[in-house]
């Protein structure tokens, strides 16, 4: 995807992921507490597919996929929606929506390993200290809660493969190069990454009733369905495709805060000592490993002075 710097909305997209996908964890937490995993996300992934594909055709855009594209179309969405979706859903069953989120958002730093191994970018001290941080965030977590992990460790065991498949499917969108338009990548992804979720919902939750699940819980599956699939995906596809990605990936960093404020206030979770130092090292993690090279990368352009 080529860079187009000069492109102006990108503020303003960033400003958006991060408000409605901080809301969205809370929003998926309320949904699967009435609605199955399998058939919630099936939901999400067919409204925000087609919504997209009607974006597309709205503004004339192709859905053609080209035939050298398919493949790693489909390896890129293995990460960002089969994985990403199934783990995030599932492990928000176990945890808190604040601390699963905070876990969920530590996909730089898997980022970062991923392109070690795949890209082969150097693996810099910058980046293991980084590692180191957010290693430490994740155990300011684990430690006071650790007796309920050893009887009950799905939940934060799933919120990390989440994170990482997100960071796969999101080293794999800048180890290929693709020419389709936004909005067909992000809904070809969604349509293909989500059959072997369809497939799920067919098997497991094919006898779910709905009549039982309350007004609150289809509101917040209709704006997990709309808002993040529809909107966020499209606006962070677009976003990788104006910037770099560090630059692209600072926009996360301040959706675990907006978050962990959002349970506070709508879920009525807790905030102690512990969450607030898991946040502020997994932020200091993230930004050592965005921020810090950007800052950097942006001094180095700069003219000398006369």
């Amino acid at each position: 995807m080529s860079a187009q710097p000069e492109d102006r909305s990108g503020p303003w997209l960033l400003a958006g992921i991060t408000l409605f996908w901080g809301l969205n964890f809370v929003t998926i937490k309320t949904s699967v507490e009435e609605v199955p995993i399998w058939a919630f996300r099936s939901i999400c992934l067919l409204t925000g597919a087609f919504g997209l594909f009607a974006i597309g055709k709205l503004a004339g855009a192709s859905l053609k996929v080209p035939r050298d594209e398919w493949r790693p179309l489909v390896i890129a969405a293995l990460g960002n929606i089969t994985f990403w979706h199934i783990f995030s859903a599932w492990g928000l069953q176990y945890v808190p929506a604040g601390r699963g989120t905070i876990i969920a958002y530590t996909m730089p730093l898997f980022a970062a390993v991923f392109s070690v191994l795949w890209l082969k970018q150097k693996l810099t001290g910058l980046i293991v200290t980084a590692l180191g941080a957010g290693i430490a965030g994740l155990a300011i977590l684990v430690v006071p809660i650790w007796s309920e992990i050893v009887a009950q460790p799905l939940g934060p065991l799933l919120m990390l493969l989440a994170a990482s498949s997100w960071a796969f499917g999101t080293v794999a969108l800048k180890r290929f190069r693709f020419t389709i338009p936004t909005t067909a990548l992000a809904g070809w992804q969604m349509l293909v990454g989500g059959i072997p979720i369809f497939i799920g919902y067919l098997v497991i939750d094919r006898n779910f009733d709905p009549r039982p699940v309350s007004n609150i819980a289809w509101a917040a599956v209709a704006y997990s369905a709309i808002v993040p699939m529809i909107f966020c995906h499209w606006a962070w596809f677009r976003i990788v495709s104006i910037y770099p990605a560090a630059v692209a990936a600072i926009g996360t960093l301040a959706i675990p805060v907006v978050s962990v404020l959002a349970a506070t206030y709508l879920k009525h979770e807790a905030i102690g000592v512990s969450e607030i130092l898991s946040l502020g090292l997994v932020l200091t993690a993230l930004s050592l490993v965005l921020i810090v090279p950007a800052l950097k990368n942006r001094a180095a352009t700069l003219p000398e002075p006369e």
